[in-house]
C-alpha cells in the first residue's frame, strides 16, 4: 500500500513538472512574438518603414 502511495505521489510531481515546462514555454513564444510586433511598429513610427511595408511584415508575422 505504501508503494502506491510513493508512486502516485511520483506521478503527480512528474505531471506537475509537465505542466510548467509547458505554460513556461507558451509564454516564451508569445513574449517573442509580442516583441516582433512591437519592434516592428517602433521603425514604423521612427520612419524607418512605410505602411505598405508595415501592413506586409505584420501580416509575415500572423497578425492579419
Amino acid at each position: 500500500m505504501m508503494g502506491l502511495f510513493w508512486i502516485a505521489v511520483i506521478v503527480v510531481i512528474l505531471f506537475l513538472i509537465r505542466r510548467l515546462a509547458q505554460s513556461s514555454s507558451h509564454r516564451r513564444r508569445e513574449v517573442r512574438s509580442d516583441s516582433a510586433l512591437e519592434i516592428l511598429r517602433m521603425r514604423y513610427a521612427k520612419g524607418e518603414i512605410n505602411k505598405e511595408e508595415f501592413g506586409q511584415k505584420k501580416k509575415d508575422l500572423g497578425y492579419e
